[in-house]
C-alpha cells in the first residue's frame, strides 16, 4: 500500500485525474476526451486548492489574532483537519478500509441500495478518523473497520437522499456529496428550518443573497457582502487598515473565483457522468446513478461563504461562553464554511436559517471535540504523528471533522462503551 498513501499525499488535484482517466476508459470514452476529463478535474481540483487556500491563509491569522485579542484560554487545542487527516492515513486500518468501503459500495450499487459511486477517495480519511480512535480504545482491528464502513454507508444514503435537492439548488447535475463529515448536520439544518417556518416573526427573515441583491443593488452583491465581512474579521482582528483591505479583497476574490474553479470540475465530471451514466442503464435500465464528490463543490455558493465568514467570531464567542467546553478553536475557524456546505437547500438558501444552524453545528463540534480530547490525543500519539510546537503538551482535537459530528460521535462512543 506504499505507492497508494504516496497518492494519496498528493491530494484530490493528483488522485482524481487518474481516478477519472481510468474510469472514463472503463465506461468506454475514447482516449482524448477521457484525458481532456482528468485534465479538467485535476486543474479544477487545483484551482479549488488555490483557492481554498487564500481563504484559509487570510481568514485563519485573522481568526488566530482573534484568539490573541481576546485571550482565550481553553485547554484542548484545535490542530486542524490537515493534522486529522494524516492520523487517519498513518493507521493501520487503511487497507480494510478502503478495499472494504469501494467493494461496499460497488456491491450497494448493483443491488440498487445506493445510486452513488463515490469517487471521493481522498475523503476516506473521514471514515478512518473514528475506527483509529475506536482502535486506540480497544485494540480490537475488526470492530474498529467494521465502525468505520459503518459510517460510510450512512455517508452513502444520506448523500443519496440530499443529492436531488443539492442538485437543484447548486445546478450540478448527477453529483452527490457523501461526507462523513459534513452530511451529518443535514438534520439539523432540516429541524431548524422546521422550527423557524413554525415561529412567527422569525419565518418572514429571509436573508437570501439574491432577494438582498434585488432589493439593495451593489449593496446586496455577493461581492459586496464578502469583501464587508472579510474588512469586519480584519477588524475583529486588530488588524491595522492595509491589512484589512486586504483582506477584504481576498474574501471577494475567494467569492468570485472559486465558481468558476467549480464549473470546471462539473465540466470534466460530465464527460464521465454521460458516459457511465450510458453504459450503466444498459446493465441497469431504468436506474439513475449519482457520482460521489468533495464537498468542496459547493463552498463557492454565496450563501454558504458569507455565512461561514459570520460564523468565526460568533464561533469564538460560543467557545468563551458555553459551560463545560474546553476547545479552544483555532487552525480550523476557516473551515467552518465546510461544515454548513450541504445545509443550504433545506433551509431554502436562507442566510439567517443557515446561521443559526450553523450555532448549532459548531456547539455540536466544540462538545464533540471537548468530550473526545483524551482519545484523539492518544489516537495522534498512536499514529506517530508530529504534532505543532504550539501544541506543547496539550490536549487537542479539531473542529471541523468527522468524529465530533453527530454520526461519528454516536459511533465512537457506541463501539468504546460495547467493546472496550
Amino acid at each position: 500500500m506504499e505507492w497508494f498513501s504516496e497518492i494519496i499525499k498528493l491530494g484530490a488535484p493528483a488522485m482524481m485525474p487518474i481516478i477519472f482517466f481510468i474510469l472514463a476508459l472503463i465506461f468506454g470514452v475514447k482516449l482524448g476526451n477521457a484525458f481532456k476529463s482528468a485534465m479538467l478535474v485535476g486543474i479544477g481540483f487545483e484551482g479549488i486548492n488555490l483557492v481554498v487556500n487564500l481563504l484559509l491563509n487570510s481568514v485563519g491569522p485573522a481568526a488566530q489574532s482573534m484568539v490573541t485579542r481576546f485571550h482565550l484560554k481553553l485547554t484542548v487545542l484545535d490542530v486542524g483537519w490537515p493534522t486529522a487527516s494524516q492520523i487517519a492515513w498513518s493507521s493501520s486500518l487503511v487497507p480494510f478500509v478502503v478495499v472494504g468501503a469501494i467493494a461496499i459500495d460497488f456491491l450497494l450499487v448493483v443491488l440498487n441500495l445506493t445510486k452513488t459511486v463515490n469517487l471521493d477517495i481522498f475523503n476516506f480519511w473521514l471514515l478512518l478518523l473514528p475506527g483509529c480512535m475506536i482502535f486506540t480504545a480497544t485494540g480490537n482491528m475488526v470492530i474498529s473497520v467494521i465502525a468505520s464502513l459503518l459510517l460510510f454507508v450512512l455517508a452513502l444514503k444520506i448523500g443519496d437522499w440530499t443529492a436531488p435537492k443539492i442538485q437543484t439548488c447548486y445546478n450540478m447535475q448527477g453529483v452527490a456529496f457523501p461526507h462523513a463529515t459534513c452530511s451529518a448536520y443535514v438534520p439539523i439544518g432540516i429541524a431548524v428550518n422546521y422550527l423557524i417556518e413554525k415561529t412567527p416573526g422569525l419565518k418572514k427573515i429571509d436573508l437570501n443573497p439574491e432577494k438582498i441583491s434585488s432589493k439593495l443593488g451593489i449593496l446586496g452583491d455577493s461581492l459586496f457582502l464578502s469583501s464587508v465581512l472579510g474588512a469586519l474579521l480584519g477588524l475583529l482582528a486588530g488588524w491595522n487598515a492595509g491589512q484589512i483591505l486586504l483582506l477584504a479583497v481576498e474574501m471577494a476574490a475567494v467569492m468570485k473565483l472559486l465558481p468558476f474553479m467549480v464549473g470546471i470540475v462539473i465540466d470534466g465530471v460530465n464527460i464521465v457522468r454521460s458516459a457511465a451514466e450510458e453504459k450503466l442503464k444498459k446493465h441497469f435500465p431504468n436506474r439513475e446513478f449519482y457520482i460521489g464528490m468533495d464537498t468542496a463543490l459547493l463552498i463557492g455558493e454565496p450563501t454558504i461563504l458569507a455565512t461561514g465568514l459570520l460564523l468565526i467570531p460568533c464561533t469564538l464567542l460560543l467557545a468563551m461562553i458555553l459551560p463545560g467546553n474546553k476547545m479552544l478553536p483555532f487552525t480550523d475557524l476557516g473551515s467552518i464554511v465546510f461544515l454548513i456546505s450541504m445545509v443550504a437547500p433545506f433551509c431554502k438558501k436562507n442566510m439567517f436559517r443557515i446561521f443559526i444552524t450553523g450555532l448549532f453545528v459548531v456547539t455540536i463540534a466544540l462538545y464533540g471535540g471537548t468530550v473526545l480530547a483524551p482519545l484523539y490525543t492518544k489516537a495522534a500519539a498512536m499514529s506517530g504523528v508530529t504534532l505543532p510546537s504550539s501544541v506543547n503538551g496539550a490536549q487537542i482535537g479539531n473542529l471541523v471533522s468527522p468524529y465530533d459530528a453527530p454520526f461519528g460521535w454516536a459511533i465512537i462512543e457506541i463501539f468504546t462503551k460495547l467493546f472496550n
